[in-house]
């Protein structure tokens, strides 16, 4: 634990010496920025690659006979339908389908799943499978393990010049390249790339031949915000929660359409009438006019000043050229083009609600 009471990552030492700023996050002491400073991160992302330490985000292996039924339980998801590395987004619902953790699930075999946690849920998520668990033929074991991102159109040949090869693999895909290691191509910035969880030891070696490549460079916490806003993918405690659902969240497209109308999985009935009665807000993508930033936080007024919904993301999006933020609005304005205004300490500014991703993705499809 860090001075503060955070924890700190496995790497601490080696962003200390790449000149980190550290700053809290999800009970976390986290690197927020490099010496290069977060535009040019964001900027050299988009373009090159970025290597994120995301070890504070937790990692569980699912196995046993009964690994595809409660996981299907715990999820919206139909988990034995997975193929074999096959990585699916999905989420773990409250009784009242709000969102509990979004996460990723890939099989790793006939009886063995990979689950991929948010760093500050890992522990409730644990509590919450474990004892799920218990009704299953299964267990449900937390790794510990250094978790890195390579994101960027040139991710790929970076990774295959330091050793490990992932050119055979497309997107929201992942396997174990070796004993203890897994890797999945999937990422939070919109652009190809990989994540990968291994042994600190290990993770140290990889470092070191990455950052020995000149196409690559740290990136923090903070351009990792921004790219993943421009993305349009949600922070969960900011864009997604127990208190929003999937349907609000417009994340439906994660639920196959079967289980949109069936399904005995946590939350399935309340999930159910608010898909059939619609949703009531939407989260929408918003343009602020000019160049002043929106924040998180700042309410939404339509042209009469009635409040009509929230900002939960914003920020300004280097590769947009302009700010960008995400928040609820009331279903009727959540439409690209309307014009509603946020509060910005006293001041109404006009936002167009504008579609999302920002910029396109990058994805790996095949």
């Amino acid at each position: 634990m860090t001075d503060l009471g955070q924890k700190k990552l496995p790497l601490e030492d080696m962003h200390q010496a790449a000149g980190a700023r550290f700053g809290p996050f999800a009970g976390w002491s986290m690197p927020l920025q490099y010496a290069a400073g977060v535009m040019k991160e964001h900027l050299h992302t988009r373009e090159h690659a970025g290597l994120f330490d995301i070890s504070h985000m937790k990692l569980f292996t699912v196995s046993g006979a009964g690994a595809s039924a409660l996981l299907s339980k715990a999820c919206p998801i139909d988990a034995e339908a997975l193929t074999e590395r096959q990585s699916k987004y999905t989420f773990f619902l409250t009784e009242t389908a709000g969102i509990i953790d979004d996460l990723i699930i890939t099989r790793l075999g006939p009886t063995r799943f990979m689950v991929v946690a948010n760093a500050g849920n890992a522990a409730e998520d644990e509590a919450h499978l474990t004892a799920l668990a218990e009704d299953f033929d299964c267990k449900v074991t937390p790794l510990d393990r250094v978790f890195l991102a390579i994101q960027g159109p040139e991710a790929e040949a970076v990774l295959k010049a330091a050793g490990v090869d992932g050119s055979a693999f497309a997107f929201m895909t992942g396997f174990e390249p070796r004993e203890n290691w897994f890797m999945s191509r999937s990422g939070y910035t919109g652009e190809d790339g990989f994540e990968i969880g291994l042994p600190e030891a290990d993770a140290r070696n990889l470092v070191a031949k990455l950052l020995a490549d000149e196409r690559l460079i740290w990136i923090g916490l903070a351009a990792r915000d921004s790219l993943r806003l421009e993305a349009g993918l949600c922070l969960h405690g900011q864009d997604i929660s127990k208190d929003t659902d999937p349907v609000a969240a417009g994340l439906l497209w994660a639920i196959p359409k079967t289980l949109r109308t069936e399904g005995t999985f946590i939350g399935a009935e309340p999930l159910h009438k608010k898909i059939a009665l619609g949703a009531g807000e939407k989260r929408v993508g918003l343009k602020p006019d000019g160049r002043q930033p929106v924040r998180a936080g700042a309410s939404l007024f339509d042209e009469t000043g009635a409040a009509v919904g929230r900002v939960t993301s914003g920020g300004f999006g280097p590769s947009a050229g302009h700010p960008v933020a995400m928040g609820y609005l009331a279903a009727p304005l959540a439409k690209s083009g309307a014009k509603v205004f946020a509060d910005v300490r006293g001041t109404k500014v006009p936002v167009d609600v504008h579609s999302l991703p920002f910029t396109p993705h990058r994805y790996r499809k095949g």
